[in-house]
C-alpha cells in the first residue's frame, strides 16, 4: 500500500512501481456511475467523417480554461488486486504554480504531496517515508517520457495533455463527437530517452475530452484515461468522473469521483518530519 499512496499523491496514475499497460482498442466513455461503456463500432452512425471546421475544434480543445485556483474534493478507488480502502482526496491547483494533494482514510490523513514546475514531493504517513524528485520519477512510474507540470495540470482538469496538430493527426466526426488519431508515430524526445506512440483521442460533440489512449509502438505499454459526467462551474467545464487504466505484468485502475469544485484560495501546508525516511522506487 505504501507505493500506492505515494503514487496517488503525485498524479493518481499508478499504484505499483512496475505497472505497464495494454488497453482494448475500443472507444470507452465514463458515465456518472464511473462505469465504462464500450462502443464496438458496429453502429453505422459511428462511421468517422471528415471535419471541415477544424479551426473551431482546435480553438475549443487547445485553449486552456482561465482560473487562478481550483479546489477539487474527490473519492478515490484504487484497484490493484489487493485491498485498498476508498480514499478521500483534496486536490488544490494553483494555475502554473503548484498542485497540492491531501489523502485521508477514515478521517485520518494518510498521505500528502505537492508538485511544482521544478518537481514532485510526497509523503506517506502510514510508513513514515517520503519522495523528493523531478518528473523523471513520475515518468518512470508511468513508463512514459513526456509528463511535466503542465501536462499534470491538464490531466487533472480533463484537458488535452498531448501535442496534437493537423499535419500528423486525422480529425473526424462520429456519433460520440470528434475523434483525433495520429496517422504517423509520434516521436517524443527527452534527455533520457526517445519513444514513439500511437495516439487516439475522443471528444464529445461539445468538445469535452472523453478518452485518451497512448500506445508505445515498440512495446505492449499503453496508457488510457477516460473522462465523464462533465459539468460547467463558474464558466469552466470540469469532469466529475475520471478513470485511469494501466495494464501489464501487473494491472491497476484508478477511479476518481470529483464530488465538489471550489475556486477559493486555501492554505497548502507541506513539510516532512525529520524522522521520515526518503525512498527511491525502482
Amino acid at each position: 500500500m505504501r507505493n500506492c499512496i505515494i503514487a496517488l499523491i503525485v498524479i493518481f496514475t499508478l499504484t505499483s512501481c512496475k505497472t505497464r499497460g495494454i488497453f482494448r482498442k475500443k472507444d470507452r466513455q465514463v458515465k456518472a456511475d464511473s462505469s465504462v461503456v464500450i462502443n464496438d463500432g458496429n453502429n453505422p452512425k459511428d462511421a468517422n467523417e471528415p471535419v471541415r471546421d477544424k479551426f473551431s475544434f482546435y480553438e475549443h480543445v487547445l485553449i486552456p480554461p482561465k482560473f487562478e485556483q481550483i479546489k477539487i474534493s474527490s473519492k478515490v478507488n484504487v484497484e490493484t488486486g489487493s485491498f485498498i480502502p476508498t480514499l478521500d482526496a483534496v486536490i488544490y491547483i494553483e494555475k502554473d504554480k503548484k498542485v497540492w494533494m491531501n489523502l485521508q482514510a477514515l478521517l485520518f490523513t494518510v498521505a500528502r504531496g505537492i508538485a511544482t514546475p521544478e518537481g514532485i514531493k510526497g509523503q506517506d504517513k502510514t510508513s513514515k517515508t517520503y519522495i523528493d524528485s523531478d518528473f523523471d520519477y513520475l515518468n518512470n512510474l508511468l513508463n512514459v517520457n513526456f509528463i511535466d507540470y503542465q501536462s499534470l495540470e491538464r490531466i487533472l482538469t480533463g484537458r488535452t495533455f498531448v501535442k496534437i496538430n493537423d499535419s500528423q493527426f486525422t480529425l473526424t466526426r462520429n456519433a460520440q463527437g470528434f475523434r483525433m488519431v495520429s496517422n504517423t508515430n509520434q516521436k517524443i524526445v527527452t534527455d533520457e530517452k526517445t519513444r514513439e506512440y500511437r495516439i487516439a483521442l475522443q471528444y464529445d460533440t461539445n468538445y469535452d475530452l472523453l478518452n485518451v489512449s497512448l500506445k508505445d509502438v515498440l512495446s505492449p505499454d499503453e496508457l488510457e484515461i477516460a473522462y465523464g459526467n462533465w459539468e460547467e462551474i463558474n464558466g469552466i467545464r470540469l469532469p466529475k468522473n475520471v478513470k485511469i487504466i494501466i495494464k501489464g505484468s501487473k494491472s491497476s485502475q484508478i477511479l476518481l469521483e470529483n464530488t465538489k469544485f471550489d475556486f477559493s484560495r486555501m492554505d497548502t501546508p507541506y513539510s516532512v518530519p525529520s524522522s521520515y525516511k526518503k525512498i527511491e522506487i525502482q
